[in-house]
């Protein structure tokens, strides 16, 4: 089961708290969020997080996650599973590169993970409040994307990683939405996204990144020309653990003659000090907002 938290949904439109890399820790990220929501006096509807999420119920689905063995942790998910605790607002999130696997593919066209935490799917798209909301779990690798999801349990240490690597059916998939779009989620970035940013202050803080920069090789090439067709308002992502934001100009014009833009944010992890939670405010629904940014 599930359903939309209280708040401002449908009368003073919809408040958005968007999240990186999630790692399991929903008790602090819903902590930050609730802590935002005391110090601005506001109240935030919906919680948006970009993979990572780790849904691990038990300990089979902590044997499915392709993590280093010293981040191999039931961390805080199994007691909103169990009902334990509720989680305070709509939370909607799409899978990155550590997740546990089998309990993804059980909900692959997406769903409800726990009471008010929903799963976008390995491709889908909502509508929360007015707001059409689309995204893509996982990350490219250019030698799965061809094949079909033929990953089973049990996972062997190939195909645990393989089963969360985009697959071209997922971007077809998201190819044939006609209806607009505001907000985007992906975890990986889609390729070239950092030459629309101060690409030099990106490789300041993540030198390791240069190589790829460089030769054009980060991110998904293929989540290219889904943001050219979609031209979401927003694009938010995560993976690199770091805060980035970009502007993207479409070739052809938007709505009413003006040129459409994406705005694109990359978001850090959850941890002290580092920038990993935004905060939107669609006054009357989409294609209006004004933002705010927050740090633990």
């Amino acid at each position: 089961g599930g359903g939309t938290s209280g708040g401002s949904v449908g009368g003073e439109g919809i408040r958005v708290a968007v999240e990186g890399c999630c790692h399991g820790e929903l008790d602090a990220i819903y902590a930050s969020v609730l802590e935002t929501q005391k110090r601005n006096g506001l109240t935030i509807d919906l919680l948006l997080i970009c993979g990572d999420f780790q849904a691990c119920r038990n300990e089979q689905d902590l044997n499915c996650m392709a993590v280093p063995q010293k981040y191999r942790t039931m961390a805080s998910f199994y007691k909103y599973y169990s009902g334990e605790v509720v989680a305070p607002m709509l939370t909607i999130f799409v899978g990155g590169n550590h997740e546990a696997s089998n309990h993804l593919w059980e909900l692959f066209h997406g769903g409800w993970v726990a009471p008010n935490i929903y799963y976008l799917g390995h491709a889908g798209v909502v509508e929360v409040g007015g707001l059409r909301i689309a995204g893509l779990s996982g990350i490219f690798k250019g030698g799965d994307y061809r094949q079909g999801h033929w990953e089973r349990p049990p996972y062997d240490n190939g195909s645990m990683r393989s089963a969360y690597h985009v697959r071209e059916y997922d971007i077809w998939k998201l190819m044939q939405i006609s209806a607009p779009v505001d907000i985007f989620l992906s975890h990986d970035w889609p390729r070239g996204v950092h030459r629309h940013g101060n690409e030099r202050r990106l490789l300041q803080s993540k030198r390791f990144l240069e190589q790829e920069v460089q030769s054009n090789t980060l991110g998904n090439p293929h989540t290219v020309p889904v943001m050219q067709m979609l031209k979401p308002d927003y694009w938010f992502a995560a993976h690199l653990h770091t805060k980035f934001a970009a502007l993207v100009k479409h070739d052809d014009d938007g709505v009413n003659g003006l040129v459409a833009r994406t705005k694109f944010l990359s978001l850090d992890k959850c941890l002290p000090n580092r920038d990993f939670l935004q905060v939107l405010h669609f006054p009357k629904g989409r294609r209006e907002m004004t933002s705010t940014g927050s740090r633990l």
